[in-house]
């Protein structure tokens, strides 16, 4: 059975969909593996190294002769098109957003294993490519808001006077705003956070971090550890309410993120305007509508307020921009869905099994991710 690698088509994209690492594991199970060249070139994995794990390499890829299709960002429907009937596809599909593209893979017969629809339980934390690639994404935040911010983030005391900490926010305690608080503190920012969830003062300060606590009526917790849209009233208040914190900030992070939606709009305009010349915003909502007015995916956009400007930055496939270690993670986490469904050296799925079952989008035409074929028939309904 044939796992082909391909070279991202996405411009920017630098990730890869397996390491050599990857490769050896596929290798060993009793796969053939065929890697496009230069596929892990821009991740730093020389075609070499692939070539040493056990994988052919080719200059392209006929995915008509592909039994599984690894990749990273979801398949434009080109590529779905040439894929063979009951061909298997693992990485991420975005379903919620790439509506047309989920159609195309059940159109066409393709099982498709989608990583955003991992379950979040234990058994399946080393499958987790959500979590693997938020941890880098945290990390590369307050290294943009570092750069950027024209003073030091730790204390100095110094013979010439002391220069006080940087105040750095996050807004949004998941796995990438863990992360960000993790990388401040390490940077001697003084950290406080906010989260509507009710587990994540805790987690807060766990890593160091002092919660703010925000006088609403309950949290907003969801399925799966995310959180909740708030009521629109609520969601009214909460700003209300961090709107001083935001003021007193010199780097805020935002990270929140609900599946399938938006991203909530945590700060405004006048929000911003409120904070001191020179402060950065860092924006990885950015994408998907952005936590933060105004803020423009893969842009600084420059804001202008007394004595100078607040720069947000919005953060444009975050993950990307530290590939070695993003693919080893994304890379890893692919290769042990794959390893669960393998048997005598082919890959077959047993839907019998909750995390199978749980990540599977499409199979055999038909769209086994509910809240996605809801979707697609609010669509075709007009609705």
């Amino acid at each position: 059975m044939k796992i082909a690698i391909r070279r991202e088509p996405i411009e920017g994209e630098r990730r890869v969909a397996a390491t050599p690492a990857a490769v050896a594991q596929y290798v060993a199970a009793g796969y053939a593996v065929t890697v496009q060249k230069g596929a892990g070139i821009a991740a730093g994995y020389p075609d070499a190294a692939y070539a040493e794990a056990g994988a052919e390499l080719a200059a392209s890829i006929p995915l008509s002769t592909v039994d599984v299709l690894a990749h990273v960002r979801p398949l434009d429907r080109q590529t779905i098109a040439t894929l063979p009937k009951g061909a298997i596809t693992v990485g991420f599909a975005s379903p919620a957003s790439e509506l047309d593209g989920v159609q195309a893979l059940a159109d066409r017969g393709v099982t498709a294993f989608s990583l955003e629809l991992i379950p979040r339980i234990s058994r399946a934390q080393s499958m987790d490519a959500l979590t693997s690639q938020a941890l880098v994404a945290g990390y590369r935040c307050v290294l943009e808001g570092a750069m950027r911010f024209p003073r030091f983030l730790p204390l100095y005391m110094t013979a010439a006077g002391t220069i006080p900490p940087a105040r750095v926010l996050v807004l949004g305690a998941g796995v990438a705003g863990l992360q960000a608080i993790a990388t401040a503190k390490r940077l001697g920012a003084k950290v406080s956070a906010y989260d509507v969830r009710s587990a994540s003062a805790d987690e807060v300060q766990s890593m160091g971090g002092t919660f703010i606590h925000l006088d609403l009526d309950a949290a907003a917790d969801a399925a799966g550890g995310y959180a909740k849209e708030l009521a629109a009233d609520r969601a009214d208040r909460q700003r209300e309410l961090l709107a001083p914190f935001v003021a007193e900030a010199d780097i805020i992070v935002t990270t929140a993120a609900i599946p399938g939606r938006p991203a909530p709009r945590l700060i405004t305009a006048s929000m911003v305007q409120g904070m001191a010349a020179g402060s950065i915003i860092v924006d990885l909502a950015a994408e998907t509508g952005g936590n933060v007015e105004g803020a423009k995916p893969g842009d600084d956009v420059l804001v202008p307020v007394t004595g100078g400007h607040v720069t947000i930055v919005g953060m444009n496939d975050a993950p990307s921009t530290m590939p070695f270690d993003a693919s080893r993670l994304l890379g890893q986490n692919i290769a042990n869905l794959i390893a669960l469904m393998t048997r005598d050296g082919a890959l077959v799925p047993d839907f019998d099994d909750e995390v199978v079952a749980g990540a599977c989008l499409t199979h055999e035409g038909v769209v086994r991710h509910e809240p996605t074929a809801a979707a697609l028939a609010d669509r075709k309904e007009g609705k």
